[in-house]
């Protein structure tokens, strides 16, 4: 006999749902865990397997401590900026804003498929003004006690995507990992914070 996956699942994603199973109650500070597993990237309309690497092992981890009598805390969320999402715009010839949030509620629905252990009610976006306001005020504050500024270095320049690149997005071969053209050297003024004032307390 088949598993009739679409009948079962379905059917308790939905109780799941509605009785809210996974919210935590963040009030309750006793054997807390908090979980949080990378942020996905709305940047395409379908998920892929590749991202259940990524959710399955530490949903199955969160899982378990919940049955240990943890009060797992799991929220979920989308890195909605960048250049995923604006060379998906540039793509479809869709506004960034609404391709980003259109394949959010896409890859929403798909997430609740995967049957992850999320508390939906702490969702986050990190396009919304809810959430970027803090990473805004967090900045002034360092910047203000001097702990943020500019000056000029080399970065790793892609001249068809025309941004900087970071290390991990430059393949062995000197290209761009999404566009394939030779990235250069190039100065530019940017952002630097010394956190090397804080080297003895990050060890």
């Amino acid at each position: 006999m088949k598993y009739p996956f679409q009948e079962v699942e379905t059917k308790w994603q939905k109780f799941w749902e509605e009785k809210e199973v996974y919210k935590t109650d963040l009030t309750n500070l006793d054997k807390k865990i908090y979980c949080l597993v990378m942020f996905i990237y709305p940047s395409a309309a379908k998920m892929h397997i590749g991202h259940w690497y990524n959710y399955g092992p530490t949903d199955s981890w969160a899982r378990f401590k919940k049955l240990r009598g943890y009060n797992v805390f799991e929220p979920i969320g989308y890195d909605a900026f960048g250049l995923p999402a604006e060379n998906y715009a540039i793509k479809t010839g869709i506004h960034p804003k609404d391709s980003t949030l259109k394949n959010i509620d896409d890859i929403r629905i798909m997430v609740k498929h995967m049957g992850g252990m999320y508390d939906w009610s702490s969702e986050l976006m990190t396009c919304v003004p809810e959430y970027y306001r803090w990473n805004q005020w967090l900045f002034l504050q360092l910047y203000k006690k001097g702990l943020a500024y500019r000056k000029n270095a080399p970065v790793n320049w892609c001249p068809s995507c025309q941004t900087v690149l970071a290390r991990e997005q430059v393949l062995n071969d000197g290209s761009c990992e999404r566009c394939s053209t030779t990235v250069v050297q190039k100065n530019l003024t940017q952002w630097f914070f010394k956190i090397t004032d804080y080297a003895e307390e990050l060890l």
